[in-house]
């Protein structure tokens, strides 16, 4: 019996010998090529991979210092209503507050924007004009503010933007009675390149170009006529701010004039001019974006 059960063991522990053996002697050769794709493809998206485009605003350029300009986009729309403000810098500081104001508003109430809209809104087009008087490039509180000057109303370069643009150019400009500097070209000053370059990509529907001072609502025109959607947007604005509504800005002759250059390209734009250089008499601007809200919703 004895000799039986050892029997039994030593034929156990030999056939056990005999599996480990045979799985042992299997090809052990790990295939590892779908791990490495997986892990070579992995790192490749890392290295490629972008920034996530932030849709909430967009660095469209660089002004002569190297401060960045910003557009701010609220709703989704595939109609752009652009609003552009702080073309003087801190020379009409006021236009930035206002601007600010229209864009807390959008945020607080994103239901005003009808769903085939996206308003975008530049705040501060000069920022190196806002930086000489309130001693930044981004928002500011009304006690940053030193009496008016007009030294903010120019770039870095001492050009004056709004005499920069493609319609009817000229080196040198007029302003009240001064004569100022339109630049070496149209478009010669980063800011203002910065701003046509995302005109012509993202093509607005219409534009809305904040100033002061004179109280009204200017239709845009370079010597064709004015668009009848211009003329629609400048009577519906005026009649909800109560601004006087304009053919033109004819209190001295301007040249290179930013909205006369979107009329030229048959882009629909306006001039709002606020009343002072002091107020940004938001209700009644903001009567008038809620009026262009209403005349481009679908």
């Amino acid at each position: 019996m004895k000799k039986t059960i050892i029997a039994i063991v030593v034929v156990v522990i030999v056939a056990l010998g005999v599996y480990y053996f045979i799985n042992s002697s299997k090809t052990v050769v790990v295939d590892n090529s779908d791990q490495k794709v997986a892990t070579t493809t992995k790192l490749n998206n890392i290295a490629t991979s972008t920034k996530p485009e932030n849709k909430l605003e967009t660095i469209i350029g660089q002004s002569v210092d190297g401060n960045d300009i910003t557009a701010y986009h609220y709703g989704n729309g595939a109609t752009e209503l652009l609003l552009v403000a702080g073309m003087h810098g801190g020379y009409e500081w006021n236009t930035v507050l206002m601007a600010y104001q229209a864009m807390d508003y959008l945020k607080a109430n994103p239901s005003v924007i009808p769903a085939n809209l996206k308003v975008t809104v530049i705040p501060v087009l000069n920022p190196d004009g806002l930086d000489k008087i309130v001693g930044t490039t981004g928002r500011f509180d009304l006690s940053d503010v030193p009496s008016q000057t007009t030294a903010g109303r120019f770039n870095a370069n001492n050009v004056d933007l709004n005499r920069n643009f493609d319609c009817d150019w000229q080196t040198k400009g007029t302003w009240q009675s001064k004569t100022v500097s339109g630049g070496s070209s149209a478009f010669s000053e980063p800011e203002t390149l910065a701003l046509k370059n995302y005109i012509q990509a993202n093509k607005p529907k219409a534009v809305v170009a904040y100033y002061s001072a004179a109280g009204g609502v200017y239709s845009s025109n370079c010597h064709t006529g004015i668009l009848p959607e211009t003329s629609a947007m400048t009577s519906a604005y005026a009649k909800a701010s109560g601004y006087t509504a304009n053919e033109d800005f004819n209190f001295y002759e301007t040249t290179g004039d930013m909205t006369n250059w979107l009329a030229k390209i048959k882009v629909p734009a306006i001039s709002v001019l606020l009343t002072n250089h002091n107020d940004t008499e938001w209700t009644k601007n903001l009567a008038g974006i809620k009026s262009l809200l209403k005349y481009y919703t679908k």
